[in-house]
C-alpha cells in the first residue's frame, strides 16, 4: 500500500526536481549532476528513473545505478567513493567521458566497462551516490528517507526472505556510511519515501 501511494506522486516530484535542477548552472563539467541517495528501500530507483524521464524532457540525460558499481553485498566499504570520484567524476569535470565497471551480482566479479560521456543531466541513483569527496560538483543531492521497518519489507518483498541477513548487514554498513559522510545534512532536497506525507518534498 506505501509503495503504491509512493509511485502515484513519483512522476510529480521528478518533474519538479527536474525543473529545479535545470534552472541551476552544471556543476561537472557541462552537466548538471543529480544524487538521489539514501538508505535501502526507501524509494530511490522509483524516483531516479522518473527523475532521468523527466530531465530528459528539458535535454539530453542519463541514469546510473549504484547497484551496478557495488562489489557485492560488501560493496558499501573498500574503495567504492574512491572509484566513483577517480573514473567517472574526475575525467566528466573536465569534459571528457567518465567510466565505471559493472559487478556482476550472479558470478561475484566486476564484468563489462561501461562509458559514461557528459550529458546535460546525469542522474546517479543509490545508497552512496552522493560522496562527500565530489561535494562540489553535485548540482542537488536528494535525500529519500522512509522508516526502517517499510524499508526492510520492501527489501524482503523484492530479494526474498533468504537475503534477510545481508539486508540487516547492509543496513549496519549504511549507518556507518552516512554517519561518516553526513550525507543527509548536506542534502538539498528531502523526500518523503513512503508517498504518505503532505508534504513530500522539502528544500533545505
Amino acid at each position: 500500500m506505501s509503495r503504491t501511494a509512493w509511485e502515484r506522486k513519483v512522476a510529480d516530484i521528478a518533474d519538479l526536481l527536474a525543473w529545479s535542477t535545470f534552472e541551476k548552472p552544471p556543476t561537472l563539467g557541462s552537466t548538471r549532476l543529480v544524487c538521489v541517495d539514501g538508505r535501502a528501500g526507501s524509494g530511490k530507483t522509483t524516483l531516479g528513473r522518473a527523475l532521468a524521464e523527466a530531465a530528459s524532457e528539458l535535454g539530453s540525460a542519463r541514469l546510473l545505478h549504484m547497484d551496478d558499481m557495488y562489489e557485492g553485498w560488501a560493496g558499501l566499504g573498500g574503495d567504492l567513493l574512491a572509484r566513483i570520484d577517480r573514473d567517472l567524476i574526475a575525467p566528466l569535470r573536465e569534459d571528457r567521458p567518465g567510466r565505471y565497471r559493472r559487478y556482476d551480482w550472479e558470478h561475484a566479479r566486476f564484468a563489462e566497462e561501461h562509458t559514461v560521456h557528459p550529458a546535460d543531466t546525469l542522474v546517479l541513483e543509490g545508497v552512496g551516490s552522493a560522496g562527500a569527496s565530489y561535494d562540489d560538483a553535485i548540482t542537488t543531492l536528494v535525500w529519500v528517507e522512509a522508516p526502517r521497518d517499510l524499508r526492510l519489507e520492501r527489501g524482503r518483498l523484492r530479494d526474498g526472505d533468504a537475503v534477510l541477513p545481508n539486508w540487516l548487514r547492509w543496513m549496519d554498513d549504511e549507518d556507518a556510511l552516512f554517519a561518516r559522510e553526513r550525507t543527509r545534512g548536506r542534502a538539498d532536497v528531502v523526500v518523503d519515501g513512503t508517498g504518505e506525507a503532505d508534504r513530500a518534498v522539502v528544500f533545505e
